[in-house]
């Protein structure tokens, strides 16, 4: 991003963070200044020459995530709820477990890091907080119900949490990626990738670093007056 922005003296959390677009913000949180706190169940290859500070966590476990919280040396000012995952069936196939696991994840667990470091936030005076959602949980998916459930009700939550923390300097917005070039998605079969470049409008699908630019953006204070908002970073597939 051309050396923009900075975030020198910044600290930032970001879940999921040790690998595909949360290991890509946290990678440009820390060539941009920030020091970086990733929340993750597991930690990604290379850790031992990661720059950032892993923390295993489950942050679908409210006292889990407060106790990691409450660890950090120094208060977070920047959250980038990123962690979540899929399990894929037809919603008159879906158990309670693939149902409710996802909504934990990906919707709970998001929760559970604003209540804890939003406190220090409003203290402060000023604080960031990007929600990863998806183009899914704004169109729906067919044989993803768990996941665009939680998706949209992340959507939700961020507009309810920058209503709430707006007045205490916090901004709070949400990014949704469409199909993303991780290791994963370059593993799925051949005609998945081919449908999902057949929705887009742009001739190559995002990356992991350009979802990163545009959470960058928002954790930025060139986008101070941005709270509430959600950002399709998607190659058109959406419209």
């Amino acid at each position: 991003m051309c050396g923009f922005p900075n975030f020198n003296g910044r600290v930032a959390v970001v879940t999921g963070g040790a690998r595909g677009i949360g290991l890509a913000i946290a990678r440009a949180l820390i060539e941009h200044g920030a020091v970086v706190h990733v929340f993750d169940v597991a930690p990604g290859e290379g850790e031992d020459e990661a720059p950032y500070l892993f923390h295993k966590v489950d942050i679908a476990d409210s006292a889990g995530v407060a106790e990691a919280v409450a660890r950090l040396p120094a208060p977070a000012s920047l959250l980038v709820n990123n962690a979540g995952i899929t399990r894929d069936r037809s919603t008159i196939n879906m158990s309670d477990d693939e149902w409710q696991s996802v909504l934990s994840v990906n919707l709970t667990g998001a929760f559970n890091m604003a209540r804890a470091l939003a406190p220090a936030m409003r203290k402060a005076g000023y604080g960031r907080i990007v929600n990863i959602t998806s183009i899914n949980g704004m169109r729906g998916k067919f044989g993803q119900a768990n996941y665009c459930a939680s998706k949209a009700g992340l959507i939700g939550l961020t507009k309810t949490l920058a209503r709430e923390l707006g007045p205490k300097g916090v901004t709070v917005n949400a990014v949704a990626p469409g199909m993303v070039m991780t290791r994963m998605a370059r593993d799925l079969p051949a005609e998945i990738l081919a449908r999902a470049k057949a929705e887009s409008v742009l001739p190559d699908l995002a990356t992991p670093e350009d979802i990163a630019n545009v959470v960058l953006f928002l954790l930025s204070d060139a986008a101070r007056m941005i709270t509430g908002e959600v950002i399709r970073v998607d190659a058109g597939q959406y419209i």
